[in-house]
């Protein structure tokens, strides 16, 4: 369909700017040729986060369309985190995709810490009145969010190229993109960026739009999942002279296990026989003990960060989740964190559609960033307490050591433990 006269003027006016005449020809011609598509909220990226604010969107009665440039399944290989907040839980419960979990996920009432060959037993239920988290992986949330959208005729468009969102701060929001061999224009009321941290939704905001804050640990995760049963019935977080270790698990037979290595290390030099051989080494006598050794499945190394963009907001664009904020694992916040993004974003959104409180789209950022930097801090403190740093001096070492020991033999200190690793609640939408 041919482009109205204002929508022209202003592409005209945009790509002007470049200088050129010869881009200024092409993309008036492509822009002539593209097929229109039109939705109420456009959202970037089908991972979970993407995902999730859909199906909450949709049972609402919103219209979403989701535009991944990846197919279903390179999505369905990403292995991820696997601890839920109970926040997140009863999200995943009001969306309607909760019946698999419910049947399927381990509730914990608790975790150990292990320190220097010690365990001190972290009683989450008991510390918060009686809240939990459950052990559920972010593939089989994906796939069952995945099930949801198909079910309900949704629409999202995979292996979709070239996605680039436009008109933010105007009153005529799109998104183009690319899809076999075709130029596609989705007009839209809103744009959701959740495509995560190397996603376009926040490249495309100007640099001087945003603060970034971010540090960058000088060790990395190596992670090993693998079909045998877990070592305990509840997470062990060990502190370790040679370095931090995780034993986690997504089931009752399959086990996700990680050891801190120098950021440089490369995961080939890494046999399963040296890994478990490790892993052992940094485990307390009774675990190691009890610890069921098999072939990997799969066998990686995650970099440790924390970032935090300001705001998470253009105009009519909405970061979500990892485009906005990272955090390393240690305090199994990742997913979490993007699932209050979603949350937060849903409820003003429902708002906006049911009474006209566009006020309340501007208070986005302020709401999210309140739980994230929380969440930030205590990744940070997690991370800072639990792993081995080469760099610190002896009186440094000394003074986390006691630090740490201060929190578990105090009920206040652990209560303050239990409480951020269940999670914050969510805040209200007035």
């Amino acid at each position: 369909p041919s482009i109205d006269r204002p929508a022209r003027e202003k592409c005209k006016h945009s790509i002007h700017k470049n200088k050129s005449a010869a881009i200024v020809a092409r993309s008036l011609r492509v822009i002539k040729t593209m097929k229109t598509l039109k939705t109420q909220v456009a959202i970037i990226g089908a991972g979970p986060s993407g995902l999730l604010l859909g199906q909450l969107l949709h049972n609402a009665g919103i219209d979403t369309l989701i535009l991944e440039r990846q197919t279903p399944d390179y999505v369905l290989s990403r292995i991820r985190a696997g601890v839920l907040e109970q926040g997140m839980v009863e999200l995943l419960r009001q969306a309607g995709v909760s019946q698999r979990m419910d049947a399927e996920g381990l509730v914990h009432g608790g975790f150990e810490l292990a320190l220097d060959g010690r365990q001190v037993h972290i009683d989450l239920h008991a510390l918060t009145g009686g809240k939990t988290v459950m052990i559920y992986g972010q593939t089989e949330v994906t796939r069952d969010l995945m099930a949801a959208r198909r079910e309900a005729d949704a629409q999202t468009i995979y292996s979709a190229s070239n996605v680039v969102p436009h008109g933010m701060k105007s009153d005529e929001a799109f998104v183009t993109f690319e899809k076999d061999g075709e130029t596609w224009r989705v007009d839209c009321d809103y744009i959701a960026g959740c495509d995560g941290f190397h996603g376009v939704a926040r490249q495309s905001i100007p640099e001087d739009c945003l603060q970034v804050f971010e540090r960058v640990y000088p060790f990395g995760w190596l992670g090993i999942l693998a079909d045998t049963p877990p070592v305990h019935d509840e997470l062990v977080y060990a502190r370790h002279e040679r370095g931090f270790a995780l034993c986690s698990m997504r089931s009752a037979t399959r086990t996700r296990y990680y050891l801190q290595v120098p950021a440089e290390e490369n995961v080939a030099d890494w046999s399963d026989q040296r890994f478990w051989d490790e892993l052992k080494n940094r485990l307390p006598v009774a675990l190691a003990e009890k610890l069921v050794t098999g072939p990997s499945i799969e066998k990686s190394i995650a970099p440790l960060r924390s970032f935090v963009v300001e705001p998470m907001q253009y105009g009519r664009m909405f970061l979500v989740g990892d485009a906005a904020h990272i955090v390393p694992p240690t305090g199994a916040k990742g997913l979490n964190l993007a699932a209050s993004d979603v949350s937060t974003l849903f409820n003003i959104l429902l708002k906006v559609y049911r009474e006209g409180r566009i006020d309340l789209l501007e208070k986005y950022s302020e709401i999210c960033l309140r739980r994230v930097w929380k969440a930030e801090r205590f990744s940070w403190w997690m991370t800072s307490m639990l792993h081995r740093f080469d760099d610190h001096d002896a009186f440094s070492q000394r003074i986390s050591a006691s630090e740490l020991d201060y929190f578990v033999s105090s009920e206040a200190g652990r209560k303050t433990i239990a409480e951020n690793y269940v999670g914050l609640p969510y805040e209200a939408i007035e």
